[in-house]
């Protein structure tokens, strides 16, 4: 890898890792082909204890976006409140009043899977279409990840590289996560990784914003995937990968003038799902704790119809 060559990296890459035509010229869903029935009677049988966890950070004014490319957090506004009733000026019968409530905010935000028309290579989408024809002013007119919201329940399973490789369950930012790094943390837990399969990556990394403040969470440096992992994640079948990172590559990127290089490749070639800003700490504990790092996970997107990303709100059930 010429760290001086984004262009030529990401060419070969993109080549050597391409899915185009592999579930025929009309697929829509990538690589959530892999997650079958069957995987997903696999995962559903890991549920022994009926322990579950939330993988998604809350939405609200708190969050971390501070207004890189118009995103914002989450505003909540009440349409009806409790005052309202009490005071009787809501116009129902017999005494009955309520709530109301709308929000506003990016579909990513915070916790949330990118759709297959999030990202381009060179002007084409996922399966060689030409972006202009998939995504318009009108929404995503052909991956919409409305497509994908029944197929995304399965096998999970848990890579703490924190844990792993880190320091204090912590990996540094900037710190590149290679295909050693991710064989290694699974040796570690005894798991393995293959077709179908929804893996989830902790960093670390949102653990320290917790616990520093948000600083540059949202766009700034952190520890992510390498650049090199992109044979692992095409060769290992998987069906989508989420991390606890804003931007699922490390930051900086490996390049020299680049921006995104992974997502790039894995997202318009390889028709990889990917989610970022996941909640994992408290999952990870609790695998720490029992020693089962697999376990069935839900996390389907909204239905949004043409959306290219959506929030979500991932169930690990143990």
């Amino acid at each position: 890898m010429n760290p001086n060559d984004p262009e030529g990296a990401i060419e070969e890459a993109a080549k050597a890792y391409s899915n185009w035509g592999r579930w025929g010229e009309d697929d829509v869903l990538g690589t959530l082909n892999f997650l079958d029935e069957a995987k997903r009677r696999e995962g559903a049988a890991l549920v022994r204890r009926g322990v579950s966890f939330s993988l998604s950070q809350r939405f609200d004014m708190n969050g971390p976006q501070k207004g890189w490319r118009r995103r914002t957090n989450p505003v909540h506004t009440m349409l009806d409140t409790g005052t309202d009733a009490a005071l009787g000026n809501q116009g129902f019968p017999h005494g009955i009043g309520g709530a109301d409530d709308v929000i506003a905010m990016p579909l990513q935000c915070s916790t949330q899977w990118d759709g297959l028309g999030h990202i381009f290579d060179h002007g084409f989408a996922w399966n060689g279409r030409r972006a202009d024809k998939v995504v318009t002013s009108d929404g995503d007119l052909v991956t919409g990840i409305e497509h994908m919201a029944p197929y995304v329940a399965g096998r999970g399973v848990l890579l703490d590289v924190g844990q792993v490789i880190g320091t204090d369950r912590e990996l540094p930012d900037g710190f590149a996560i290679t295909e050693d790094h991710l064989t290694a943390t699974a040796n570690a837990h005894g798991v393995t990784v293959g077709r179908g399969d929804i893996v989830l990556v902790r960093t670390g990394h949102l653990a320290r914003a917790r616990r520093d403040g948000w600083g540059d969470y949202a766009g700034g440096p952190a520890p992510g995937l390498s650049f090199t992992t992109a044979g692992w994640l095409h060769g290992t079948e998987i069906a989508a990968i989420a991390t606890d990172t804003w931007g699922f590559e490390v930051r900086p990127n490996e390049f020299e003038n680049a921006f995104q290089p992974l997502h790039q490749v894995v997202i318009p070639n390889m028709g990889l799902l990917i989610g970022e800003m996941w909640d994992l700490d408290a999952l990870a504990a609790d695998c720490a704790d029992d020693g089962v790092y697999e376990f069935w996970l839900t996390a389907a997107p909204l239905p949004i119809t043409g959306a290219v990303g959506s929030p979500v709100n991932p169930i690990a059930v143990k």
